[in-house]
């Protein structure tokens, strides 16, 4: 596992971001995409169906993606059948691993702004109000779930390590971190790229 300081032993092609909800994985994946000229597909997008269903093609479009020679992606639905298809694939790994305050803030920040402004995310979804959050059921309430799973990649990663030795994987440990490594990566490809927007003290 490789510290955010020490270099890449290769140009990325097929790259999964991981972390718990609330970290900023697909704001990390379509920054990167703009940087290494590789497309992001949001698995979100893929797959909510109507009314927060699962859709039917989902795993179907993930082989197609998956398929491709370069792309990024989040790495997320692993108990819905991705883990097999994408982590096989995929050279390089982000581990988002930000203290609890960090994600708790963001994502009751993220949580809050959805449901009031009431704004459409995936396939006619929308986030359900503010209520919703005091609900502790982790399938209905995105702050539950994110308690729920707040340990899952650090239980997992040693095993991953050892299935998957292809796997380059950088754990990123706070968001200042992670800038100054967009920053060095930015740098190495020759893209500028704009400062982050200016942030609470809790990120």
């Amino acid at each position: 596992m490789l510290r955010a300081d020490e270099p890449l032993s290769l140009m990325p092609q097929r790259v999964l971001v991981a972390g718990v909800s609330g970290s900023g994985k697909t704001t990390l994946s379509g920054r990167l995409s703009e940087i290494w000229g590789i497309r992001h597909v949001e698995i979100d997008a893929l797959f909510h169906g109507a009314n927060w269903t699962q859709r039917p093609e989902f795993l179907a479009d993930v082989r197609a993606f998956a398929s491709e020679d370069r792309w990024i992606t989040e790495w997320q639905y692993t108990s819905k059948g991705t883990d097999t298809i994408l982590t096989p694939r995929a050279d390089l790994v982000l581990w988002l691993d930000y203290p609890y305050r960090v994600v708790r803030s963001r994502l009751i920040r993220r949580t809050l702004a959805r449901g009031v402004l009431r704004r459409e995310l995936w396939n006619g979804n929308r986030e359900k109000g503010p209520w919703n959050m005091l609900n502790r059921d982790p399938e209905q309430n995105i702050l539950a779930w994110q308690r729920s799973t707040l340990h899952k990649w650090d239980e997992r990663f040693p095993d991953i390590q050892v299935r998957y030795p292809q796997l380059n994987i950088v754990r990123l440990r706070h968001p200042r971190e992670t800038e100054r490594w967009l920053r060095d990566q930015a740098e190495a490809s020759g893209v500028s790229i704009a400062p982050p927007k200016r942030r609470s003290r809790a990120r």
